[in-house]
């Protein structure tokens, strides 16, 4: 018990560092990396906005997970776990995984078809599998979630 309070802890303080580094992302390297790109290669400049945007949306994407993963943590915490409550928290995770995994299969469908290095869209198609497989591990996760959930009603019930 000591130690899953430590472990809660811990992450907890990991969580609020990740969260800070991409807010300075989000606000000031993506954009600023981004423009920078269309200064030194001005035929790519018409990029600048779309990847600063897309770039930034994966950003939030990481970041609604780690609030959700604050929220189950305080459910661990409080015992409450096992409930309807971390049911929607773990959907949110879902959620941003598959939104996070769609807009990254147009960004790796657009540029396999406009690349002439087999490299990138290799690397994109590797990161799509897993972002697939976290997402359907977070599913599964879901669905032991919600038979613990339901097990944990019906022995309460009991008793």
């Amino acid at each position: 018990m000591v130690t899953e309070h430590r472990a809660v802890a811990a992450l907890r303080v990991f969580l609020v560092l990740l969260f800070g580094i991409l807010v300075v992302f989000q606000v000031m390297s993506l954009p600023g990396q981004f423009r920078y790109m269309a200064e030194e290669s001005p035929e790519l400049a018409y990029l600048r906005w779309p990847l600063t945007a897309i770039s930034v949306f994966w950003v939030l994407c990481v970041q609604v997970v780690i609030v959700a993963t604050w929220r189950l943590l305080t459910l661990v915490k409080n015992d409450r776990i096992f409930t309807e409550a971390a049911l929607a928290w773990v959907d949110a995770i879902v959620w941003a995984i598959v939104a996070a995994w769609v807009v990254l299969l147009g960004v790796w469908l657009y540029i396999g078809f406009r690349a002439d290095d087999p490299g990138l869209p290799l690397l994109l198609f590797l990161m799509l599998v897993g972002i697939a497989v976290l997402g359907l591990l977070m599913v599964v996760m879901r669905a032991l979630l919600r038979q613990a959930t339901t097990l944990r009603t019906d022995m309460e019930a009991v008793i």
